[in-house]
This record gives C-alpha cells, structure tokens and sequence, in this order.
C-alpha cells in the first residue's frame, strides 16, 4: 500500500494523494468526516468570567498557530459578550498568548498576563473592556504567573520569582551560570503595583505562593505556599496561609494532609472554604471542607462515601458552600447549607440534564449571573451564560464548521470487570456504523491516573477520538480503578499497586467489547499519554497479545529509574508507591513494561519531549533499547526537541496528530505484518507547508 521510500517533491506529492484517496474510500465517498486536520484547526474556550455587575462574559480563545508559523505555545486572544444581546468585542486579538485575566471591580477594564511586543518576560497589562490598546503596568524582571484586583480597583497584586541579584547575574554573563540541582531556588514572592503612583511593593519573602485571594475587604490575603519552589512541593506540601497587608504578618490557616486545590472567602470574610484530598495518599481532591478564618474549627460538608470527586468550592452566601464534583463521566454543582445538623446537599446543575460538562464556574457576589466553559460530544468548549433555576445559554460558536461534519455517536458504557467491580467509560462509534459488523478498535487511556473521562469533547492532537470514528474505528475510553469521580476508595485501588487491577480493567474493557460483537479481536490498538503512555507499554509486553499496536507518549517503561528521575518523587511516593524504593525492588521491576519486553509482539511507536522533567525521556529511551536488543521489526522512537510533558508548540502537535492515526491505520485497521515494512518515516507532506522540493 505505502510503497515510496524517496523523498523528492513528486513522490511526496502523490503519497499525499494515495492517502487523501485510502480515506475518502474507507469511510465513504464525499462523506464530510472529521479528519486530523480538523483537530488541528479545532478552536477552544480555556477560560470564561463574568463581570461583577454581571451584563458581560470575557473569555479567551484558544487555538493552534499555523504549521508556516514561529515554532510556539497555541495563540489565546481574548473576547467579551453581552449577556443580552450577544454583542461581541473583540478585546485582544492577532498573534498573542494571554496567560490569565481578570475584570476590575468596576466592570471597565481587564488586566491579563502576557508576553508581547518588547517583554523578555510575562506582563501584566491593563486593557479597556471595550478593546482599544493595552498599557502595560507592571516592569517585573521575571516571569509572573497569577494576578487578581484590589477590591478598591487601585492596585493589582502579581505573584513572580525573586530575580537574580547583580552578583548572580555577573556571574551568568562570564559563562559561570552553573545549575545548582534543586539548590540555590528562588521563591515565588506576591507584589502589589499602586496603579496611580505606578509604585511596586513586595508582600512575601522566604515563601513560594503558588496563587492567591483577596479578602471581601481587601485586607488580606489567602496564599497557597510551600516551603520551596518545587512542582514536588506544589503537589504535595501546599497549606493556605493569611497574610495581613498592613503588617505582613503570614498565618496558617490550613492543614490539609496532602493535596490542595482552590479556596475561597465567604461574603462576610469570617469563613475559608477549599478543596482537598481527604489524606496524604489520596490521588487527587475529593473534598469540601470549611475553617473560619482564624483556623479555630474545620468542618467536612462531603457526605460519607460520595461516589465522586469534589474539584472546587465557592459561597452562595455566608451560610451555603457551592461546590463542583466529577460525579462518574458527569458534572454537577451542589449548594450545602452550614445547619450543623448533618450535610446535606442539593444539585443546582447536572451535566446529564442540561447536555454538556462544564469547568469552575465564575459568578457575581449576588449568585445571579454565572458564567461557564461547557462541552459536550457535539462540540468543543464554549462560553455559557447561566442563571440558577434557569437553562444555560450558550453565547459563543467558535466552530462554526463543525455543524458540517459527521461524528461518530458517543455514549457512557459500563461493563464488570473480572472480579465483578463496575468499570464506566465512554465509546465512540464509528460514523458509519452498522449494528452486527465487528470494527478495529482503539484504547485510549487517561494519564494521573487520578483524572478520569466526562462526557464532553475528548478529541485532541493525542486522542484523536473523532477522527478515528471517521476512519470506522470504535474507540474506547476507560475510566479504569485509579480514576477520579468515582470516590475515594475507587481512586485509592492502585495505591502501592502500580499497572495491577488498573490495567487488568482495562483488558476487561477489550474482552467485553469483543464480546458483545462490536470490535475486531485481530484489529486492536491502544494509546495514551503519561500514565497512559505507561498502560501502552504495558499492553504492549505483559498483555501483548490483546493489541496490534500501541502508541506511547511520554510514557513510564521503568518503574525503579522513573522514581529517580521524575520531578515529583515525593508525590510519587505518598499517593502512588507507598513505600520507598528499597521496600519494593521486585514489585517495581516486575511491573516495568520492560521486564516483559521479550515477549512484545505488538507494534510500538514511542514519542515524547526532550525536555519532559515529569517522565524523564529516558523512559522512552529504555523501552526502546530493550525492545529493539530483543530484535523487535517494528518499534520507532520520536523525539521532539524542547517539548515537555506534552506538546505544546504546533510542529509537535501536527506531527503527532497525523503520525498516530498513520500507526493505527498500518496495523491495526490494515493488519500489516509485524516483521514487514513499517509506515512511512517523512509524513511532512501533511504538515501544511511550503517547502522546497
């Protein structure tokens, strides 16, 4: 089928082609089908905030530079709309990438972060709600990462990095600029700008705040800090302290036991409720919990055994919390009222009822006027207006192409897995299906592993889901033991016991779905990324013989070399391993996809950043050593310089969207041989680019 191995520009030209016909053919004649390049061209709301008086919605866009452009991050610009009327503005447009934004507490402007025009470093800029030119306000010498508004509105508060001191930065410029390995760190420290006098004063020392509130009043502040400015201490050892603005003084508040996730002050600033993982070893938040703000009393508002996964919390009013949850593949909010007589709690918004997933809502004081980012199977993340005990109004259409193509049908399933437990996930079907026929079938699995799969959009560069439906695959994507929003105890079954009942689940998953007569037995494939990427290995040598073909990104190959060379090693140990290294030498090596690698009999294409700190690239690097030593015909690495744990410049992100769909397509849908010739190594020719011949 694939049969040019020259690279001049008439033979790339008719394997493009050759490819455009093998897809018309295998998916129908004319039929407008989502393709890669759909993926690529695929626009996203990341972020949506109503103003305070709640008559408008600012949101940022997000989208992917073009293949011809500057190798960078995907472009965000950001938009406000009426909430009556509809009417768009356009605020901030063209080639930028905002960070973060915020609205001033008089609805008339908006401060964002950003790096434009001159900056060597994120800004922060002040820009009019109604558009005009942004003025930069801050002249931080490093990178700032979060801001938020002085209640008053005259000044804004930042978080950044302490700079170097003249003496360091000397010593960079004679070439001593020597890497001191988690040594010699810098803090990130808070500042507030004085937006009439243009004055900057630093607030914290000695400690990294990682984000940050105001108080009602505006005189103080809740940090998330941590002893050091390590992604390790992000994860596992952040506490929210108070820091009073007039003597600077830092108190704890909170003692959460492991990991941390958003808080918030009632409308009175008497009460601090936040989000948290319930203990040290749980992998994620689960959790609402309330403390007044002099530290004195917490209190648990999560019912016993919740089947879910608090993710944020929030005030209605100075007696009822509001919180998030990933309840299964859905999202609900829920109010609780503080009686003391029991929780319990009331759902004022379920994605099951009103058809798409939503993200942490942003709302007036009031709790009148909401806005949401919400997705459903039918299309990518959108800005949504919503007033309690109303319907959500969708207020943006950032796709409008999208009405055009054919996507396979997504549902929730469910099936047991061997030893009887419940297993949920969500199946897409191919565009074309036909009851009775039996289709290749893809795996994609979720990294963490505590995350899990809603019932939204889940197609991207790496999880090509709609694309794959396109080319009469079904796909699969299971919310295996491990996954969050299903409970404590459920997230908690691969504790200590790394690749054991969490990827028998997902073996389970291929046999019922061969089973019921909907996949192919023979035309199996399966991917992910991260912990994902660590199951593809798996299947790949210990299950090799349920799949054709695998798809690693940045996967785990090496259980004992990962936890030496991850950057999260305490996280590591307290919410997955258990026990250090020394107490577990044989479980480790015996559930490392490369103790099994003699015995692969299943294609493998390995992809993964160069500069990945989180599974470090020799992961990727060891997986193939060993597979290629035990003569393994078809394994091909492919690295992608100065990307991190994903990509995320558009050269990578293009050529993974396209390379995978080529592997799957090669040996699973097509059933090539594994000793045969492999696909194509120069795809370039789908890039999109001009280039000499």
């Amino acid at each position: 089928m694939y049969f040019l191995t020259k690279k001049n520009g008439i033979e790339l030209l008719l394997y493009g082609l050759i490819i455009q016909l093998l897809t018309i053919s295998s998916t129908g004649f004319g039929q407008n089908v989502f393709t890669a390049g759909d993926i690529l061209k695929t626009k996203k709301i990341r972020i949506a905030k109503i103003s305070p008086d709640g008559k408008q919605i600012a949101y940022t866009l997000d989208f992917l530079r073009s293949s011809s452009d500057k190798a960078g991050k995907n472009y965000r610009t950001l938009y406000t709309i009426s909430v009556e009327g509809g009417v768009k503005t356009a605020v901030v447009t063209g080639k930028e990438r905002l960070v973060n934004f915020e609205w001033s507490p008089d609805n008339k402007q908006i401060a964002f972060i950003a790096k434009r025009e001159n900056n060597t470093t994120q800004q922060v800029w002040v820009v009019a709600s109604t558009g005009g030119t942004p003025v930069q306000v801050s002249n931080s010498e490093t990178k700032i990462y979060e801001l938020q508004w002085q209640p008053s509105g005259k000044s804004i508060v930042y978080n950044a990095k302490t700079p170097n001191s003249a003496r360091e930065k000397a010593l960079d410029k004679k070439g001593y600029d020597f890497k001191f390995y988690e040594e010699n760190l810098k803090h990130r420290n808070l500042y507030m700008i004085d937006l009439k006098s243009k004055e900057t004063e630093q607030l914290t020392a000695g400690v990294t705040v990682w984000d940050f509130i105001f108080s009602p009043d505006g005189k103080n502040i809740a940090a998330s800090t941590s002893p050091q400015n390590l992604i390790d201490h992000k994860y596992a050892f952040r506490k929210i302290q108070l820091l009073d603005l007039e003597s600077k003084k830092l108190t704890q508040l909170s003692n959460n036991p492991g990991k941390l996730g958003n808080y918030a002050f009632s409308p009175d600033g008497k009460k601090l409720a936040y989000s948290a993982s319930l203990t040290q070893s749980d992998n994620a938040v689960s959790q609402a919990l309330v403390i007044t703000v002099g530290g004195e009393a917490l209190t648990n508002l999560t019912e016993k055994n919740f089947r879910g996964h608090i993710t944020w919390i929030g005030w209605q009013n100075d007696k009822t919390v509001v919180y998030k949850a990933n309840e299964g593949v859905n999202t609900t909010l829920s109010s609780v009222v503080l009686t003391g007589n029991g929780i319990k709690r009331n759902i004022i918004l379920n994605s099951a009822e009103i058809g798409f997933v939503f993200d942490n809502p942003s709302y007036t004081k009031n709790f009148e006027h909401f806005a949401l980012v919400g997705d459903s199977p039918a299309y990518p993340p959108e800005a949504f207006y919503w007033q309690p005990g109303k319907n959500p109004k969708r207020m943006s259409n950032s796709n409008p192409w999208l009405k055009d193509k054919k996507l396979g049908k997504q549902k929730p399933f469910q099936y047991k897995a061997r030893d009887g437990v419940e297993i949920e996930g969500l199946l897409v079907y191919p565009v074309n299906y036909r009851k009775g026929e039996k289709y290749p079938l893809v795996m994609i699995v979720h990294g963490g592993p505590e995350s899990n799969y809603r019932n939204g959009w889940i197609t991207d560069y790496t999880r090509p889901a709609q694309a794959l439906a396109g080319r009469d695959y079904i796909v699969s994507y299971p919310n295996y033991r491990s996954s969050t929003g299903y409970g404590v105890e459920f997230a908690a079954t691969g504790f200590g016991d790394a690749a054991g009942v969490e990827f028998d689940d997902i073996a389970d998953g291929i046999e019922f779905l061969i089973k019921e007569g909907i996949a192919d037995k023979d035309r199996v494939g399966l991917g992910g990324k991260s912990y994902g990427g660590y199951a593809s290995a798996w299947f790949a040598t210990y299950y090799t013989k349920y799949v054709k073909a695998v798809c690693m990104f940045v996967g785990i190959s090496d259980l004992i070399s990962k936890r030496g060379s991850t950057d999260i090693p305490y996280e590591e140990l307290y919410v997955h391993s258990g026990k250090k290294l020394e107490e577990m030498w044989g479980l480790s090596l015996k559930r490392s996809p490369i103790y099994y690698a003699h015995q692969s009999k299943t294609a493998v294409l390995i992809y993964g950043g160069l500069a990945d700190t989180r599974v470090h690239p020799g992961q990727s690097l060891e997986f193939y050593r060993r597979l290629k030593m035990n003569d393994h015909p078809a394994v091909r690495l492919v690295r992608y310089p100065g990307e991190e744990h994903g990509n995320e410049k558009q050269p990578g992100q293009i050529d993974v969207a396209y390379r995978i769909l080529d592997w799957y397509d090669w040996y699973v849908k097509d059933a090539q041989p594994l000793d045969g010739s492999m696909p194509p190594l120069d795809i370039s020719v789908k890039y999109g680019l001009e280039l000499p011949e």
